[in-house]
């Protein structure tokens, strides 16, 4: 599977992607319009 590429600028709202959480469920950036405050957390080496 390929991921398309977008470059992000400092200062620049993040696009809007939709990952799996750890229970399968599809979240999306969107989902957490609003808050305050969203952490990403990319582990590659979680299986």
């Amino acid at each position: 599977m390929r991921l398309a590429m977008h470059k992000v600028q400092l200062n620049m709202d993040a696009p809007d992607f939709t990952l799996r959480n750890f229970q399968g469920e599809n979240v999306s950036l969107s989902d957490f319009q609003g808050k305050k405050n969203v952490l990403i957390v990319f582990n590659r080496g979680f299986t």
